[in-house]
């Protein structure tokens, strides 16, 4: 797994990442705590599901009707433990750093649009008619993205199993996110037993972060650029 190596730099108090973080956990929270078939009605009724958008007609209709909001609110309800517990993991050690750069509302919008767009993206590439598209993946993947692209020349920590043992190594960022995005597009072609899983959505939200930060990097560039006279 991937361990964040902070800086030494004072920071302003970060509460997007965390209140995500919560927004995240109590909603699996509450989904648990409803019986099996009210738990899939939830699903049903708040998750994205993978037809109904082919016509530009059937767009319409969800703007009328507000379920294009199910894009976003797909992003908080998780199918188990695992599925939630990784997604926050991740989410705070790139969204805390990205947070520092971006600010709490612009991490807010990179989570919820770059996940919309995972969701969407995922509609069009499932090959199971109506399965059901839930979790914060996408959105998670828009922040590594967005990590990506804020912090290019950072190095990040990873524990490698050896056997017994765990072995704490550093590399660069680039690397090991680079190795990430590659694997997500290895496994969007590998085959039907990974088909429970959403990978295009990983890589459309991944793509949307890594874009969303090279234009903060480019206007924090021009900002400073305005700023000292160049």
């Amino acid at each position: 797994m991937f361990v964040s190596l902070p800086s030494r730099r004072k920071t302003a108090l970060r509460w997007a990442t965390p209140l995500l973080f919560t927004a995240l956990w109590l909603a699996f929270l509450w989904s648990i705590s409803r019986p099996g078939d009210a738990r899939r009605s939830l699903w049903l009724d708040w998750g994205a599901l993978s037809t109904g958008l082919t016509h530009p007609q059937d767009w319409w209709a969800t703007l009328q009707d507000g379920s294009v909001l199910r894009l976003f609110t797909a992003l908080f309800l998780h199918a188990d433990w695992s599925h939630l517990l990784g997604n926050l993991v991740f989410l705070l050690i790139f969204g805390l750093p990205a947070e520092r750069v971006l600010g709490p509302w612009r991490l807010i919008l990179l989570f919820l649009v770059g996940g919309a767009i995972a969701n969407l993206t995922a509609i069009y590439t499932m090959g199971n008619p109506d399965q059901i598209i839930i979790g914060a993946s996408g959105a998670v993947s828009a922040l590594i993205g967005a990590y990506l692209a804020l912090f290019p020349g950072a190095r990040l920590g990873v524990v490698i199993p050896l056997g017994l043992f765990l072995e704490f190594v550093r590399a660069p960022a680039y690397l090991l996110i680079g190795v990430w995005a590659a694997l997500q597009v290895v496994f969007a072609y590998i085959g039907p037993s990974f088909g429970m899983v959403a990978w295009w959505a990983h890589i459309a939200g991944f793509a949307f972060g890594l874009a969303y930060g090279v234009y903060v990097r480019a206007a924090i560039a021009r900002r400073l650029r305005k700023r000292h006279g160049f």
